[in-house]
């Protein structure tokens, strides 16, 4: 999945500043110090000191524990939901959505790196491709929420990531040789989880049996949708069974094309060594 067209949809450019302005406000309202506030809610208070900052949006227990202290049903459980979406085009919030509730998460990316996956940096250079005229602040905007979307593999059962990716992602230098070493010990990394598997499809496999990227996400561990996207009109999420059917089909077939984890691992590591 590219995702190199993210466009604006307006709102607040910052979910997480404006989620913590609000969250200050309410506890100062209320007459808390952070300390206070901390055993109020039963958060730590570098926590608070975290959300009330915008250093990091709220999760939805949070938000759950603002409305029980404040006495406000699900007023900032709202907030927070419709913050969380806040910058994304309305075509991908229908992905964004199953993106987190995804049993599993299974992507081909042939161009880039699927978000998922990809540092702050790399994720920078990729915007800045797509958003040459735009300032730095609205490209970090951008990074911000694609980082955000990371969450989800942190969660305490998070969906299983099986991603094919494409050598030619590995060896295109986005954002220069630096940002692309960084990139892959990152996805070194990520690969050490029992939850992320990574397979490398090499440039000796020949013909790919996709030209184009494409994400499957699963629900309850069944197949549910396919998630593509175009340069002109976006992304589409369609969960018709003859399409799904087909993306697994084509997903089986990637598979058995490319280089086993421990193959792929060895290459990733060797291009890592070319970068330095």
């Amino acid at each position: 999945m590219s995702e190199s067209a993210d466009q604006s949809s307006g709102g607040p450019s910052n979910a997480a500043e404006f989620f913590g302005n609000e969250a200050r406000e309410l506890r100062e309202a209320l007459g808390f110090s952070q300390d206070g506030w901390a055993e109020e809610i039963k958060y730590s208070q570098p926590q608070i000191s975290k959300v009330e900052s915008g250093s990091v949006l709220a999760s939805a227990a949070y938000a759950d524990a603002l409305d029980k202290a404040a006495k406000t049903p699900g007023v900032y459980a709202r907030l927070r939901a419709r913050l969380s979406k806040r910058g994304h085009p309305e075509w991908f919030e229908p992905y964004i959505d199953l993106e987190r509730s995804a049993s599993g998460v299974t992507d081909y990316s042939c161009t880039f790196l699927m978000g998922l996956l990809q540092t702050d940096d790399y994720a920078a250079s990729v915007m800045r491709a797509a958003f040459p005229r735009e300032t730095e602040e609205q490209i970090r905007g951008r990074v911000d929420l694609r980082v955000q979307r990371q969450r989800v593999l942190e969660r305490e059962t998070p969906p299983l990531l099986w991603v094919i990716v494409h050598e030619a992602v590995l060896r295109a230098s986005v954002g220069g040789a630096e940002v692309m070493r960084a990139q892959l010990e990152y996805l070194t990394t990520r690969m050490q989880s029992p939850h992320v598997t990574v397979q490398v499809l090499p440039f000796k496999a020949g013909a790919a049996p996709s030209h184009l990227p494409f994400t499957l996400l699963s629900l309850d561990d069944k197949p549910h949708a396919v998630y593509t996207e175009t340069p002109t009109h976006g992304g589409q999420v369609d969960d018709a069974a003859s399409v799904v059917a087909g993306a697994v089909a084509m997903f089986d077939r990637l598979r058995m094309a490319a280089m086993s984890e421990d193959e792929s691992l060895d290459l990733i590591r060797k291009i890592i060594k070319e970068y330095e």
